[in-house]
């Protein structure tokens, strides 16, 4: 690894984090009973099984830290990312309830598999925006139960990406606004055409479907943590575009190690960071970003923080960081390129740059203030996730080049 000169990172400490009052319940967002539930309903998904959690010995040893472990997504369902595990959950808890059937606390994925079922399935339209893996998962779980799929994507987003959603039978699109306006634009389609809308961006009256979405996520953790044994990581890095999955790995945590449990960073792209602005705010409520929000980490460029996630991230998140485009390419070259040893890792754009900021914050010194904010050192066990592949193989291969 050459020492290489990046834009600035920008870092806000919650400091209240650690004083908010932590509610336990059985019926919450990550309570167990719920995790179990849903982990058990990914189990009757036929593609389903844990994705690695890969131990990159000789980068912690290069870093100085006593561990990095990453869960490799690209590896979830043939898909190249970990959005299936919102999707299938969330459509399939929204079907059962839109077509009245029983949403059963043991719901199966092959539930929706007899006749007199399809013939129901056969008249329902799913509808979502994404910027890419979402909407492709949501086509997937649709196209895999009999039903249609309409996606809409912001301005901007890749050929191929598209290309990836319509091969399973969606009509997908792309619009002239952002990441918000799309959402906006499948909002008022399902409303307008009598379609199911399935985003994991919630709003107010729209909480459910999200909620269901979010506890979907949480499959991630639970199979990571059973990984490690039960051992709790020293700290956690997440990406975060409306927030729904950086929220539901936060609450899952929560509620397992209560008040010892790991330093958690929300990280960010510098020119979308929704939830950095937010968080500093005076008001401390949510901050919407406007316009493109340029940043090759697709995935992650949201405007506007999901009212859900931000219930959660500004009372239980220690830390808030806005890294740009450099350092998920530095994430990138990393893991595929990895130290003499360790495992190589296919990591895309929106999923390297939690470890990009890891490695970047050990190593350069410019950031001796926030490695000390954040407590991180020889003794630390670091938790990333690589949240997708590669969703744009063009990109990858330029980045990985360098």
């Amino acid at each position: 690894m050459t020492q290489q000169t990046f834009e600035k990172l920008a870092w806000y400490k919650n400091i209240a984090a650690r004083d908010a009052f932590l509610q336990t319940s059985e019926t919450g967002m990550c309570a167990f009973g719920n995790v179990k539930r849903v982990r058990q309903f990914h189990e009757t998904i036929p593609c389903y099984c844990p994705t690695p959690l890969v131990n990159l010995n000789r980068l912690a040893q290069k870093i100085r830290v006593a561990h990095i472990r990453i869960k490799d997504e690209s590896r979830r369902c043939g898909l190249n990312a970990f959005k299936v595990l919102g999707a299938s959950y969330g459509i399939c808890r929204a079907i059962a309830d839109y077509t009245g059937m029983a949403a059963a606390s043991d719901l199966k994925f092959n539930d929706f598999a007899p006749p007199e079922i399809q013939k129901r399935l056969n008249n329902v339209t799913v509808v979502t925006a994404t910027d890419g893996n979402h909407g492709r998962a949501v086509a997937w779980v649709a196209e895999q139960l009999g039903c249609h799929s309409k996606v809409f994507m912001p301005r901007g987003s890749s050929r191929v990406r598209l290309e990836n959603i319509r091969k399973h039978g969606s009509d997908a699109s792309i619009i002239e606004g952002n990441y918000d306006d799309a959402v906006q634009k499948a909002a008022e389609e399902a409303q307008k055409n009598g379609w199911l809308f399935v985003q994991d961006t919630a709003r107010e009256g729209y909480e459910k479907i999200p909620t269901w979405i979010m506890q979907g996520y949480a499959t991630m953790i639970d199979e990571a943590c059973e990984q490690m044994g039960n051992r709790m990581p020293s700290h956690v890095f997440v990406q975060c575009g409306v927030g729904s999955f950086a929220a539901s790995i936060q609450a899952y945590l929560v509620q397992k190690f209560g008040d010892s449990r790991p330093v958690f960073t929300v990280v960010e792209p510098t020119r979308a960071g929704c939830f950095y602005e937010s968080i500093r705010s005076e008001a401390r409520l949510p901050v919407k970003i406007e316009g493109d929000m340029e940043t090759i980490m697709a995935g992650l460029a949201c405007g506007e923080p999901s009212s859900l996630a931000w219930g959660i991230l500004k009372d239980f998140a220690d830390m808030f960081v806005m890294c740009p485009d450099d350092i998920t390419k530095l994430g990138m070259r990393i893991l595929g390129n990895p130290e003499p040893g360790d495992e190589k890792i296919i990591s895309g754009e929106s999923g390297a740059v939690t470890l990009g900021l890891a490695v970047e914050v050990m190593r350069n010194p410019e950031y001796a203030d926030l490695k000390e904010a954040l407590g991180i050192n020889s003794t630390s066990d670091v938790l990333v996730f690589s949240t997708e592949g590669d969703p744009d193989p063009e990109m990858y291969r330029r980045i990985d080049k360098g």
